[in-house]
């Protein structure tokens, strides 16, 4: 008689899954740092002193903008030469960086500009610009060569390019232009070069 199969053990039921809980907090976005500011700019006590300096022996002179290490005034070409002389003497500018001119058009004006420099110990960095203004149709300075000397080759290139007379002047003739050159002074806005 043969022996009946044993049944094999029922399936044991699975766990049930437990239950979800709560989700978990979602991070906090990091705060983004402050951008970082600018650091102030320094306080132009040279320049405030130059400036304070010049319009107190020259109240007629305007201070048209300072930096830490730039001063630019602007005086008439009565006055310029003393104005020169006061800062070379006074103040201690004693060479010429360069001179430049500047066409007002709009305003039918002229200004040259003297960026004058110093040896003096502690001011090497400085420069000083002293400027003037002139009809464009009657652009005549004062040269400022008793000044500084180094003013020559800069006032001659000056006069060549916008057509600036600096009366006292030895020699206005030309640098760079042909000498026959008789069109408009090639730094002038309302000359039209013949290659445009």
């Amino acid at each position: 008689m043969s022996k009946a199969k044993a049944s094999p053990p029922p399936a044991a039921a699975p766990n049930p899954a437990p239950a979800p809980g709560p989700k978990p907090a979602a991070a906090p976005s990091p705060t983004p740092a402050p951008a970082p500011t600018a650091p102030p700019k320094p306080e132009p006590v040279r320049a405030k002193s130059f400036a304070s300096q010049i319009t107190s022996r020259f109240p007629e002179v305007k201070v048209e903008w300072m930096k830490e290490r730039r001063l630019k005034v602007v005086t008439t070409p009565t006055r310029i030469r003393e104005v020169g002389l006061f800062s070379r003497d006074t103040l201690g500018f004693d060479h010429i960086s360069t001179v430049s001119g500047v066409d007002w058009i709009a305003k039918n004006e002229l200004e040259v500009e003297y960026f004058v420099g110093s040896s003096t110990p502690g001011l090497e960095d400085f420069i000083l610009a002293v400027s003037e203004r002139v009809p464009r149709d009657n652009p005549v300075v004062p040269t400022l060569i008793d000044v500084w000397r180094g003013a020559e080759y800069h006032e001659r290139e000056t006069h060549e390019m916008f057509g600036i007379n600096f009366q006292g002047h030895p020699n206005q003739s030309h640098i760079l232009l042909p000498e026959d050159w008789n069109d408009l002074p090639p730094l002038r806005k309302d000359y039209v070069s013949p290659g445009r």
